[in-house]
């Protein structure tokens, strides 16, 4: 056994402290959510914590103590003089400001359910026979939604389409998108917006994730170029100048038989848009903060997915370009390119 280094051990449990005290804020990120917190003082500007329950309907005690540890963390910001707190405009972009890109509320929400679901994630590692993503908490919908929105938001219309060779000019004049794996719908939702002579199909495995992604159409006015059905990767029907698959492609147990199905359902001149979690090749280039958010959810959530379903090749969320391109050409495609990225996705083009 290897002789203890104080001065490493030292500075290891400060790390811990620093994770512990991350944890513990994050749940309260998740409560300040839920109960509108972040968005009353975003509205309000600096607020006593009395004039802060008043204003959201809460209990005055438990909202100052709520403040506190917010500020500790440096998400609020505390006046002394006045005993006022306040977000920042920046802290009030990632907290309060669901259409900013650098909203990050959503993504405490996904990872609340990794602690709610970590009994079952230890059943799984057991038995070796995976966890369905319809057997986790609803908060893992509603927050992957929220949680990748915004980057959608951002980037999709305005950037990584226009990175796909000619697929816009398709878009505009009237093309077919399959938009599979489509969860709550945000992708399809904002597609059909910004392309209304084109149609719009969702597909999702996950019946209460369509019915909430037809309910987003209608709230958003485009139900009349959306449909969404319940349908899997490999079965979904249809034929189609652009399939799009926005961060699932690594959570399918058969991804290379969904590839085959891609191919299939499009037009000659076709194209596959495949969004998926960044990373890069190698286990050692992805020892970054992103990778390790990455990781964890993958964990709990991507890798037990695969599993769970035929095949189960469980590529995870960290498969990197490589491996996708594999399961790409594996599926039949000649053509693959990366076509756009952001720190927290790659943009891959792929074509018959």
């Amino acid at each position: 056994m290897a002789e203890l280094n104080q001065e490493k051990l030292d500075a290891f449990l400060g790390k811990m402290v620093g994770d512990l005290g991350a944890i513990a804020t994050g749940a309260g990120v998740v409560l300040g959510d839920r109960l509108g917190l972040f968005k009353a003082l975003r509205e309000g500007g600096r607020m006593t914590p009395a004039q802060l329950a008043q204003r959201t309907g809460t209990q005055e005690r438990l909202v100052r103590e709520w403040l506190s540890g917010q500020a500790a963390a440096g998400y609020i910001e505390y006046e002394e003089a006045g005993d006022l707190f306040y977000l920042s405009p920046e802290q009030g972009e990632v907290f309060a400001n669901e259409d900013s890109p650098a909203f990050m509320a959503g993504a405490f929400e996904v990872l609340s359910s990794l602690w709610i679901d970590e009994e079952k994630v230890s059943q799984a590692f057991r038995s070796g026979k995976g966890l369905g993503w319809h057997e986790h908490s609803a908060c893992l919908f509603r927050g992957t939604e929220r949680f990748f929105r915004p980057g959608y938001n951002a980037n999709l219309i305005d950037s990584w389409l226009p990175a796909l060779e000619g697929v816009v000019e398709k878009l505009e004049r009237g093309a077919a998108v399959a938009d599979v794996g489509c969860g709550h719908g945000a992708s399809t939702v904002l597609m059909a917006r910004a392309f209304p002579k084109s149609q719009f199909f969702g597909f999702d495995y996950h019946g209460p994730s369509v019915e909430r992604a037809t309910e987003a159409a209608k709230e958003a006015g485009v139900s009349g170029n959306t449909e969404f059905q319940v349908a899997s990767a490999k079965t979904y029907p249809g034929t189609y100048d652009l399939v799009a698959f926005f961060d699932c492609l690594h959570d399918m147990g058969d991804p290379a038989g969904a590839a085959a199905h891609v191919c299939k359902s499009l037009k000659p001149d076709g194209t596959w848009m495949i969004v998926e979690p960044f990373a890069h090749d190698h286990l050692s280039a992805n020892l970054n903060p992103v990778g390790r958010v990455y990781y964890a959810a993958s964990t709990f959530v991507c890798t037990p997915a695969s599993l769970s379903q035929e095949v189960g090749l469980g590529l995870g969320a960290q498969a990197g370009e490589a491996r996708l391109r594999g399961v790409v050409t594996g599926g039949g495609f000649t053509r693959f390119r990366r076509a756009a990225e952001t720190p927290f996705n790659m943009v891959l083009e792929a074509r018959p």
